[in-house]
């Protein structure tokens, strides 16, 4: 199963993902919003019920931004089939759509600003006081008329908490996509951590040599936030959690800096606030909005399941199915005895289908070999959007050499038929070149953006309606 956080709301036309000789191909403008939402990514919300738990932590909704694109885009993929309906998911949301509002225009640049400037401040207190003393009665001079009220605090984040499978992860990719920052970052918290720790050694690494018998301190923590806070004004933490001690005395100081400058922070977590490891980062809620979303369910482990194709009398099982997507490996699909009218059942009911572990084929698997050219030929004809993760590429997915033929040829050239052997397609497999040939042509179509478009169910129910 991949996760979502991993796949971008757009990819490109043709991905070819090798990784310990394992080739993914597939190719989609929408990948994660039409696939990962139907059971791939995003599976925990497609087929199962919910019921909302009350959680008296949560600030009431916001409900000045029920026509907010978060919501109108939630309340579609619900409308659509692709989540279930959750009011405690949509009461989140509301509260983050309030804030999406209000960074659309946001920027703190006028934090960082008025940091440098206390900083600055704070050595020429002294002589600003002297200069007051001795103007006082007398009217103040251009240079010595008040400084202006700080501004006003900056927008407070959100801390998402609650059990595994409740949804915070997909309401934090919702909110985070539709917000219309360019100053933005969402980031798992670890890969957070690492670009922590990768900025402190750098900034220690660019320290001039210590001289003998010199000693000095120097703290890259707070430069380090200051170059965060110059960088983005919204970041977004998947599974905020720290359970090292020395983590957790660099954020304290960390975030200190990250929220005087105006960063806002969302975070997803499944510890509760009272549940942090270290008191140092209670200060944390100073700055966030606490949300508990557990409605008692892990829609992780609900949303997949078998299923039961009745073709012709016969019972076809496939094992891990939600919704519109069928989740295959290549034994399940053409390892057994199924045929055309299987497939044509198959490509009826879904219109997503992945298939794992495709071997190299060989005439030696030539029933596999034709259950698979049977079954793409099927879903090419009824546009089913197939992924796979295979051996090898597609140009040398299919092998025309090796297997029992091969051995059938020399014992018929031993025995002096081999002329009668060529004209017999049995032993020559002609006809299983020339079907892998076109199978290989179709995954290559199957793979391109037109053909995804073409295959969006959804959107040809929405153009057939209207």
């Amino acid at each position: 199963m991949y996760t979502d956080s991993q796949i971008d709301s757009k990819v490109t036309k043709r991905i070819l993902y090798t990784k310990k000789k394992k080739h993914l191909l597939f190719s989609s403008t929408s990948w994660r919003k039409e696939v990962c939402c139907k059971g791939v990514g995003y599976s925990s919300w497609r087929a199962c019920c919910s019921s909302a738990s009350s959680c008296s932590s949560a600030p009431p909704a916001a409900d000045t931004c029920g026509s907010s694109e978060t919501l109108v885009h939630f309340d579609s993929l619900v409308q659509g089939g692709f989540l279930r309906r959750d009011a405690q998911q949509r009461r989140v949301l509301q509260q983050l759509a309030q804030l999406q509002h209000s960074l659309k225009s946001y920027s703190n640049s006028i934090y960082l600003n008025q940091d440098i400037l206390n900083s600055k401040d704070d050595s020429s207190q002294h002589h600003s006081g002297t200069r007051a003393a001795e103007n006082k009665g007398s009217e103040l001079t251009e240079k010595e008329k008040p400084i202006p009220p700080p501004p006003a605090p900056p927008p407070k984040g959100f801390y998402i908490y609650g059990d595994v499978g409740t949804g915070k992860t997909m309401l934090m990719d919702l909110f985070y996509s539709h917000v219309k920052n360019s100053r933005k970052k969402r980031v798992h918290f670890n890969g957070f951590m690492l670009d922590i720790h990768k900025r402190i050694h750098r900034r220690k690494q660019s320290l001039p040599k210590r001289r003998l018998g010199k000693m000095f301190t120097y703290d890259p923590i707070s430069p380090v936030a200051m170059e965060i806070s110059s960088e983005t004004c919204l970041l977004c933490f998947d599974e905020f959690q720290v359970a090292d001690i020395a983590d957790a005395m660099i954020l304290k100081q960390l975030f200190e800096t990250l929220f005087k400058t105006g960063v806002v922070v969302v975070a997803t977590s499944n510890r509760p606030p009272d549940g942090m490891t270290s008191k140092h980062l209670m200060h944390v809620l100073e700055y966030c909005h606490p949300i508990c979303l557990d409605t008692g369910i892990d829609y992780r482990k609900l949303a997949t399941g078998p299923r039961v194709l009745s073709v012709l009398g016969r019972d076809v099982t496939l094992e891990k199915t939600c919704g519109t997507v069928a989740d295959c490996t290549f034994d399940e699909l053409c390892g057994r005895a199924l045929g055309a009218s299987d497939y044509l059942e198959m490509a009826r009911l879904f219109d997503t289908v992945l298939i794992r572990r495709v071997p190299v084929l060989t005439l030696s698997m030539k029933d596999q070999a034709r259950r698979f050219t049977t079954l793409i030929d099927n879903f090419y004809d009824k546009k089913v959007r197939v992924v796979l993760l295979a051996d090898a590429p597609l140009d040398r997915l299919f092998v025309h050499t090796g297997g029992d033929d091969e051995r059938d040829r020399q014992l018929l050239d031993e025995l002096g038929l081999s002329e009668a052997a060529e004209r017999l397609t049995l032993f020559t497999a002609e006809e299983e070149i020339f079907a892998f040939q076109r199978t290989i042509s179709r995954l290559m179509e199957m793979q391109t953006e037109a053909y995804w478009l073409e295959g969006d169910r959804n959107r040809r129910k929405t153009h057939s309606e209207t």
